[in-house]
């Protein structure tokens, strides 16, 4: 078995002055960092006192499963014979809260809507998207369902 390690480096930049002295006096922002590549700006979910402008963690799992779906899909398409000219997914978390403060997410649906280069593609691309969640290394690692609601469509041929 091959193990892999990632690295990333989270620093706090939500110090108003007095720490965290009391609830309301701190910023939840921060920034999420692996080396050689640019700064993620984060925060925590508005509803948890967290800047909009800033990605937070739920976002960033969700935009993982996603990713992580692409990329095995993708390379399923290529080699399986199923040319994608075009891949973008509308995908949804739901997490709950429970009355301690504390929660977790429920579910995920991605909805990724591919365009393929030929009709007789549109079956197998829509198979495909099981067997990549079943390849997904971030689907596997999760407690909750990962939905999907697939659709193909084919490049329109426009004639000049």
């Amino acid at each position: 078995m091959t193990t892999h390690h990632y690295k990333t480096t989270l620093h706090w930049t939500g110090n108003k002055g007095t720490g965290t002295s009391e609830y309301k006096a701190y910023e939840r922002s921060h920034l999420l960092a692996v080396a050689g590549k640019p700064e993620i700006p984060a925060s925590s979910d508005p509803k948890f006192r967290g800047d909009k402008t800033r990605y937070n963690p739920e976002e960033l799992l969700v935009a993982s499963l996603s990713s992580c779906h692409m990329l095995w899909y993708l390379h399923l398409c290529a080699v399986n014979g199923v040319v994608v000219m075009e891949y973008t997914d509308n995908a949804a978390g739901t997490m709950t809260e429970n009355e301690n403060g504390s929660g977790q997410f429920i579910e995920v649906t991605l909805r990724p809507t591919v365009t393929v280069k030929e009709k007789s593609m549109i079956d197998k691309a829509n198979a495909l998207h099981e067997e990549a969640h079943s390849m997904c290394f971030i689907a596997r690692s999760v407690n909750f369902p990962v939905h999907h609601i697939p659709q193909a469509l084919v490049v329109e041929n426009t004639i000049a």
